[in-house]
């Protein structure tokens, strides 16, 4: 059986939990592009794209150029976009990570190690939506390297946030993944979680069909959340 086990964050673990995070998020860009290329509505526009410029040039392989060109400002879009994304987490709470999960009572930060590396890494803390925040916290930045994927790394951890919040008298635990993360849906869904809402962050992802997906997983108890 696969050994590993989790722990709270430590500040050695600062780069090894940027790299696990950068790396975890930008291996979606491909999937990203895949879901972007199967879109109903990107597809017609290449057909239009390419109809325009065969009528407009006169030429087959002119038309195909286009296409291809297309092809690869819209990796570039989806490559930019992930990279953006990653970006701002680097240079908001995970530049300071004990600043941001170890410093309140309804917050922290978990890191999943074997071998005596960091294979894994999540965090929970207050949603940002106020409403939600009487009663509910909400699971973020879960990675877990490729290598050590089929562990249960993952299960592990979430159970570690809907623990953390239930001992703290939540009522539910929140957390946002995108549609292409097919298997941490599975994962989530697996743990009690279920979709609540879906949203597309910008007019890029509305054109894209890209969205971002709300889940939501209520815990036993009466879920009042301790006073402030």
């Amino acid at each position: 059986m696969a050994s590993y086990r989790i722990r709270q964050y430590q500040d050695k673990d600062f780069d090894a939990v940027r790299t696990l995070f950068a790396r975890g998020m930008l291996e979606h860009s491909p999937a990203g592009y895949r879901h972007v290329l199967r879109s109903g509505r990107v597809q017609l526009l290449l057909l239009i794209l390419f109809v325009l410029v065969r009528a407009a040039g006169g030429f087959w392989l002119l038309g195909l150029g286009a296409v291809a060109l297309a092809f690869v400002a819209i990796w570039l879009l989806v490559r930019t976009y992930c990279t953006a994304y990653v970006r701002q987490a680097l240079s908001t709470d995970l530049a300071d990570v004990r600043g941001s999960y170890l410093r309140s009572p309804h917050s922290c930060f978990w890191v999943a190690e074997a071998g005596g590396a960091v294979v894994g890494m999540v965090a929970v803390e207050p949603p940002e939506d106020p409403a939600e925040r009487e009663v509910a916290l909400e699971l973020k930045r879960m990675s877990v390297s490729r290598e050590h994927r089929g562990w249960g790394i993952s299960g592990a951890l979430c159970r570690e946030v809907l623990s953390f919040a239930r001992a703290r008298g939540f009522g539910a635990v929140v957390l946002s993944t995108s549609v292409v993360q097919v298997a941490a849906q599975r994962l989530y869904e697996s743990q009690g979680f279920r979709k609540v809402g879906a949203s597309s962050p910008s007019l890029l992802a509305t054109l894209f069909c890209f969205q971002v997906f709300r889940y939501r997983c209520d815990l036993p108890g009466p879920g009042t959340a301790p006073p402030r």
